[in-house]
């Protein structure tokens, strides 16, 4: 995800969220009957944190239990392991795992194995399964969740009770009424921060209008940018926050590293985030409340989810040996032991129930519930990057002009995959 999860700063996609840092590192295995390459990404900020330690561990413990397998490993830093990863490829020297944030370009260039022939029955089925389901192209899935990422909506409770204001809103009307409540009677306060900048647009964006019914595609994968759901929802921020003055005075221009430093300061009372933002809140000393986002007609079971992703490329012919390591990583005591050391969340039903019940999370615990309904961006559309693209640049002015500006969007869109 890169750029997407708990380490904002770092999209896509845990943004920011978001699940992405940076550091680097690598390692090197010894002769034996075959030897795979491991690809990784970082989530480390500093070497005393790197993911190199992490893989070269499971390298050794995977390696101790099936001597003739080998594993060299390789973490690369976000900022530079798609272009590296690129020339990898180009040249011939192929890993044979990669973990990062995106698989389509890989599926489209017929690169990867398929779910089913690298990951056992037993591993397959302890997906969550929205994530799984995630990473499908036309049915088949190819990218397997690694971590993930989930929106909530957050609220000051302080500022809550300054408002009179008893619980965390459930719908559109019950945000509305909260925000015009503390821009009555807490002075100086953003009552809802809407960060509709490049940053953070397509994310923000898929929350309000998932809670209208609407989405950036229907069920077939048809991008729907402009539909009439879409529209109700901008058309209800412009009217409902943006003309009364109960968010940010320009939403386009408004990153989220700019309302999650508000929130975490103590100058909005109200926003969408993820995981990242509770150690920001307490970093604050923000006495903060955590609740399922509000929708049209009440709390949605749904949010956005967002995933970094394993893949398995066929170039060297290690189907089997893949598949031993794949599902050695992905036993329970080593998906705990990543997530817990990046505080990221879980993308397997074992891990999700250990994290959810050992006491030990019990801020991320609003997150777990709503994992499994997770609704996601089109990652296997190779036309999604561009997509996402004009989005980001241009998606947030559709406060002002809904119809008009999502309307480009759509014309956008269809352009870029007829490009195709």
């Amino acid at each position: 995800m890169k750029k997407r999860l708990i380490a904002a700063a770092c999209t896509s996609a845990l943004g920011a969220l978001t699940l992405t840092a940076c550091g680097g590192g690598g390692g090197a295995a010894e002769s034996g009957d075959v030897t795979l390459k491991l690809v990784a990404a970082d989530y480390g900020d500093k070497a005393s944190n790197s993911s190199t330690a992490y893989w070269k561990d499971v390298a050794q413990r995977f390696t101790a239990a099936n001597p003739k397998i080998k594993v060299d490993v390789q973490v690369i830093n976000w900022n530079d392991i798609d272009s590296q990863v690129k020339t990898m490829i180009q040249s011939g020297n192929v890993p044979d795992v990669l973990q990062t944030g995106g698989y389509a370009d890989k599926v489209a260039d017929d690169l990867l194995y398929k779910a089913d022939e690298v990951l056992s029955e037993k591993t397959r089925a302890n997906l969550i399964d929205s994530f799984a389901k995630a990473g499908e192209v036309e049915g088949t899935q190819y990218g397997i969740p690694f971590v993930s990422s989930a929106r909530a909506f957050f609220y000051n409770k302080a500022i809550f009770a300054k408002a009179g204001i008893a619980e965390a809103p459930k719908s559109w009307d019950d945000l509305k009424a909260a925000a015009a409540k503390i821009k009555a009677k807490v002075p100086g306060v953003t009552p809802y921060a809407l960060p509709l900048g490049p940053e953070e647009a397509q994310g923000e964006s898929l929350i309000w209008e998932l809670g209208s019914g609407g989405g950036f595609t229907d069920a077939k994968g048809t991008y729907t940018l402009n539909s009439p759901a879409n529209v109700e929802a901008f058309t209800w921020l412009k009217t409902n926050l943006v003309g009364p003055g109960l968010t940010y005075a320009n939403p386009a221009t408004t990153d989220r590293k700019t309302a999650f430093a508000d929130f975490a300061a103590g100058k909005t009372a109200m926003l969408n985030g993820h995981p990242s933002l509770i150690q920001m809140s307490k970093d604050g000393k923000v006495d903060y409340g955590v609740a399922p986002i509000p929708g049209k007609a009440g709390a949605l079971t749904s949010t956005l989810g967002v995933a970094d992703w394993m893949m398995a490329f066929k170039d060297n012919g290690h189907k089997e040996e893949v598949k031993k390591f794949l599902d050695f990583a992905y036993s329970k005591e080593n998906t705990l032991k990543f997530d817990e050391m990046y505080n990221l969340m879980p993308v397997t039903e074992d891990t999700l129930k250990e994290m959810t019940g050992n006491g030990k999370h019990k801020d991320l615990e609003p997150f777990f519930a709503l994992l499994p309904h997770a609704v996601f961006y089109p990652l296997g559309d190779t036309s999604w990057d561009a997509v996402s693209a004009e989005i980001k640049k241009s998606g947030g002015t559709a406060v002002s002009d809904p119809a008009k500006v999502l309307g480009e969007l759509q014309k956008k869109a269809e352009d870029t995959v007829s490009d195709q």
